[in-house]
């Protein structure tokens, strides 16, 4: 019995193209190929489930909120410094607690006080 029938493919296929060098050579091409196209294929699917992630609101439709611009500027107890015509989506409100999404910022949510909101913006409770 004998082992040689891979070696006996491989100088078949190396005869066919030219030899062993164009076969390595037409390997690693096939090789790039596949990879490249792979690449290409998951780039455009990766790029759609991101567009399609973050375009929505992060905590889902039942927290959509209202939008208010900020008058003034005014930084809260927390840190969190609100500047003159910025914009804040506010998602919940439980008593002074609000839970706000500053448009633009992506270390979103925050917990503010809502008395605060209201010095600084046209947010009402």
């Amino acid at each position: 019995m004998s082992n040689l029938g891979g070696y006996q493919l491989l100088t078949t296929a190396a005869k066919k193209v030219g030899g062993p060098g164009n076969l390595v050579l037409l390997i690693a091409g096939a090789g790039a190929l596949v990879y490249k196209c792979s690449e290409i294929v998951v780039s455009k699917v990766a790029t759609e489930v991101i567009k399609t992630k973050y375009s929505k609101n992060r905590f889902g439709d039942e927290l959509s909120g209202e939008v208010y611009i900020v008058k003034s500027f005014g930084i809260s107890d927390e840190g969190l410094q609100f500047k003159v015509n910025e914009w804040f989506k506010v998602l919940e409100a439980d008593g002074d607690a609000v839970l706000i999404e500053k448009i633009g910022d992506m270390n979103n949510p925050y917990f503010i006080s809502g008395d605060f909101l209201k010095a600084i913006s046209d947010y009402t409770n």
